[in-house]
């Protein structure tokens, strides 16, 4: 008996790492990613706009996430929203434009009690030198208004191709790619380009989709990329777009870890905005969007 109990002793510690490596190897098999074949640029092209097109299903209400109610209020906004949350200048630009209401008003302000308003959203006093400088501009070369060209919008203090693009889109219809972090990252990832630089981003993308998505599709990339594909961590295993991506493991393959990662409403918690300004020009494509997506829902007989 004393030597059956030995034996059985002595043959365990083998037993174990062999079952554990079998184990590992299940899950290891499991969560594999597959390579990908090479890619044709006109299957890229059908890709990419079949992502587009799952985007919107996603987020079928994509809008900007800056409160604004015309386009000077919107240019200011995007000039805050450097290296904040739009969350945080939301929070701060009521206050902002109850003080400074026009660019006249803003232009003429103590730069000071600027800073001391914009402060909680980081670099205030940059800021608040480009708002100053933009706001004069407007008053001394533009009448007061916020002008409609790119070529305009660039000559301003502190604005750059972004924040042109995020105005003309948005305030006045003219179609734009927004290339800010989240959109260049998620750009890259998707496999529409592998350039770093915003503006080549936005010119090889540009190339993929007609003209008129460009500021609908600039709103739902940024949404899965500040929800679902995020920098450090994206929530792969729980990413409906999960088999159009060559991206695809880069994150979290765990479906129920991944569910964890996700972030504002697809978290099961309020997003940072859902109250577009009724005539933003890009509510229109957002409200048929969202129509669309209930039709097929009520075709399907599920719920929207």
């Amino acid at each position: 008996m004393a030597e059956s109990k030995a034996r059985k002793t002595a043959t365990k510690p083998a037993a174990e790492p062999a079952a554990k490596t079998a184990a590992k190897k299940t899950v290891a098999e499991k969560t594999a990613v597959r390579p990908r074949k090479p890619e044709s640029h006109l299957a890229m092209v059908r890709r990419a706009r079949r992502i587009n097109r799952e985007l919107a299903e996603l987020y079928p209400y994509a809008h900007p996430e800056l409160d604004f109610e015309n386009p000077f209020q919107l240019l200011v906004a995007t000039v805050l929203s450097a290296q904040t949350t739009d969350l945080r200048v939301n929070q701060t630009t009521p206050a902002l434009f109850a003080k400074y209401p026009t660019p006249e008003d803003m232009a003429a302000a103590n730069p000071e009690e600027l800073e001391e308003i914009i402060r909680p959203t980081g670099f205030f006093r940059n800021k608040a030198k480009s708002l100053i400088g933009l706001s004069t501009a407007l008053r001394d070369e533009f009448g007061g208004e916020v002008p409609g060209r790119l070529a305009d919008l660039v000559t301003l203090p502190g604005v750059g191709r972004k924040t042109a693009n995020v105005v003309l889109g948005n305030a006045f219809g003219v179609p734009g790619i927004t290339v800010d972090t989240h959109f260049g990252r998620l750009a890259r990832r998707f496999g529409w380009t592998t350039e770093d630089d915003p503006v080549k981003v936005e010119l090889a993308v540009a190339e993929i989709f007609p003209k008129s998505e460009w500021t609908m599709l600039s709103h739902r990339v940024v949404f899965h990329g500040r929800r679902i594909c995020h920098s450090q961590k994206p929530a792969c295993g729980a990413c409906p777009i999960a088999p159009l991506c060559p991206a695809y493991g880069e994150g979290e393959l765990d479906p129920e870890k991944a569910r964890k990662l996700l972030k504002y409403e697809m978290g099961g918690q309020p997003g940072q905005r859902l109250r577009p300004p009724s005539d933003f020009p890009g509510e229109a494509a957002a409200r048929a969007d969202a129509t669309a997506h209930q039709g097929r829902a009520a075709d399907q007989g599920v719920e929207a």
